[in-house]
């Protein structure tokens, strides 16, 4: 009996599927020396550090960036909804993203910016949330499953009454989390998580 299914390469899944293999085929980058560039997009960060249950992903990626710890989206403010692809390089979402997450990394004692890697790719914003989506099925990364709240912004004031992402309580040192009231999981709940994560990471 033949296939019945058809490929179709214009079907929606497999033009996203070309957006997370150009990603995957673009140069992982030092996080640390992340500059201003144009462009929206989508990216992965890659760790290689030290932090003591991330040893397991950290050994995974220490020859290449294989295997990301957090995936993400840029979108530029009042987005298009694409008409061109060139277009997507009016904006500077993509840079300043990548820096704000350094920023997040560098107030924390826990983790170095210098231990982490980034891949990033410009796509017409039409693209960009279909293309996170497949990164983030294809790896499932830490940071998006397990310990949330990497990519959070501060709410600001009166709004601290919501519960602290389980980042913060991971890795304190953002001062907006600590006005947070407390979050779902302990930090020692945080950690087996993370421990049973790891268990389950392809080698």
């Amino acid at each position: 009996m033949e296939n019945e299914s058809v490929f179709n390469p214009l079907a929606k899944r497999n033009l996203g599927k070309s957006v997370v293999d150009a990603l995957l085929e673009s140069p992982a980058l030092p996080l640390a020396h992340v500059g201003n560039f144009p462009g929206a997009g989508v990216y992965a960060i890659y760790y290689r550090g030290s932090f003591p249950s991330y040893k397991p992903l950290s050994e995974l990626n220490q020859k290449s960036a294989d295997y990301p710890i957090y995936v993400g989206k840029a979108i530029p403010k009042g987005g298009r909804k694409g008409t061109s692809t060139d277009a997507s390089l009016d904006s500077t979402a993509l840079s300043k993203r990548l820096q704000e997450h350094k920023t997040s990394i560098e107030v924390v004692d826990s983790l170095r910016a210098e231990d982490f890697s980034y891949r990033s790719l410009v796509v017409d914003d039409i693209w960009i949330a279909l293309g996170e989506t497949l990164i983030i099925q294809r790896f499932q990364p830490l940071w998006n499953q397990v310990v949330d709240g990497f990519g959070n912004h501060d709410p600001g004031g009166g709004r601290y009454g919501g519960m602290r992402p389980s980042w913060d309580e991971l890795h304190p040192g953002r001062s907006w989390a600590i006005k947070c009231q407390p979050p779902k999981l302990t930090k020692k709940q945080i950690v087996e998580a993370v421990d049973a994560y790891m268990a389950n990471l392809k080698r």
